[in-house]
């Protein structure tokens, strides 16, 4: 063996290793990415894009946003969710549909975001809680309406009155225009 590349091998060592505690020492010093679950439970903080379970906001009168459409339904690749809805007729005699029971199943989500994003009404948005370990499958499955709870009745907009045109003054004679001249055919005789 040559002495030359022995000691160029020790060398190369040398300097690998010299390289990785650099890397080493210059991540020590630098923020931490991973958190210490479940000791900081308190201070745990989220991005925005973080999606762990569904949920239907509802007002303090206990109204949602939810019109029953069912798009989130079939946005779902999964078919975790389920809207159980029937038709209604309103005071003023028009048939609405109207939200019986919505369940999401969070066993069969795949926290695509696609059923928010299909939501017409924005009724439906994810939440922070990730805890959602159970022994008993049938606990995955979540109702999300209250009991009680109904659809948050939108203002209907304002009907402007039409603006009234001004009325056209009748024309003048000077105005009018002719009327065409009558003319008579002339008739042209074929000579044989």
């Amino acid at each position: 063996m040559d002495s030359k590349t022995y000691f160029g091998g020790i060398l190369d060592a040398v300097k690998s290793l010299t390289i990785g505690l650099k890397t080493s020492i210059k991540v020590f010093f630098e923020h931490h990415e991973t958190e210490q679950y479940p000791e900081n439970r308190d201070t745990l903080t989220f991005t925005d894009r973080n999606r762990f379970c569904l949920e239907m906001p509802h007002n303090e009168n206990n109204e949602h946003k939810c019109i029953a459409c069912g798009l989130c339904q079939m946005a779902c690749p999964n078919d975790s969710i389920s809207v159980i809805s029937e038709m209604v007729t309103t005071e003023d005699g028009k048939k609405k549909k109207q939200l019986v029971k919505y369940e999401y199943n969070i066993g069969q989500c795949m926290f695509c975001n696609l059923c928010v994003t299909a939501c017409p009404q924005g009724a439906i948005r994810f939440n922070q809680e990730f805890e959602q370990a159970v022994f008993d499958k049938s606990k995955l499955i979540k109702v999300l309406n209250q009991p009680g709870s109904k659809c948050q009745e939108r203002p209907k907009p304002a009907v402007a009155p039409k603006p009234v045109a001004p009325k056209a003054e009748p024309a003048s004679e000077a105005t009018k225009p002719e009327a065409p001249a009558a003319t008579e055919p002339t008739e042209t005789k074929k000579e044989d």
